[in-house]
């Protein structure tokens, strides 16, 4: 049990290590990017898809090592034998999907338990910085849209003004 324990502290620090680097380098080079505001959004999207996927396989990884070849813990239901069965119940444990196919027994129960607590907050953590990042960026597909109507239309904008809406036509 102490070992299931210090292995969940370890597992929860690093995942949280790897999630703020994703989010920090994220938020470090999205301003950099030459691209329309649509695609910052998707980029912080992806990259927070990209920094949980590799919290996945961290805590796949560590039931492969203390399940599989320490023996430290179990599963029962359908056979756990490869480290794609432990991806797969990673998965499910992380996003609290739970099917039940698989279930783990014994210290395995908490390192699944706290998986799943750290992808609950770990998710909370990446939508919150995609709202934050949406925020920032959604009001500037209005600026693009005014811009583009207005050089269609031959009305040269005031240098760094950027409006929210499109102008209106008055009829």
């Amino acid at each position: 049990m102490l070992l299931a324990m210090m292995a969940s502290v370890i597992l929860v620090m690093s995942t949280i290590l790897v999630l703020y680097e994703t989010l920090r380098l994220t938020s470090e080079h999205l301003s950099e990017l030459p691209v329309p505001p649509r695609i910052r959004i998707l980029a912080v999207v992806l990259m927070s898809f990209v920094g949980h996927t590799v919290a996945v396989w961290i805590y796949a990884g560590a039931y492969w090592l203390l399940v599989l070849r320490l023996g430290v813990g179990a599963f029962a239901g359908v056979p756990v034998e490869t480290f794609e069965d432990c991806l797969y119940f990673s998965v499910v444990a992380y996003t609290s999907l739970g099917f039940g196919d698989h279930f783990p027994t014994s210290h395995t129960r908490l390192l699944a338990g706290i998986e799943a607590l750290n992808g609950l907050l770990l998710i909370g953590w990446s939508a919150s910085f995609t709202y934050l990042a949406m925020e920032r960026y959604w009001p500037l597909h209005g600026a693009a849209n005014a811009r583009r109507t207005e050089r269609a239309a031959g009305i040269d904008a005031e240098p760094g003004r950027e409006r929210l809406f499109p102008p209106t036509s008055k009829t």
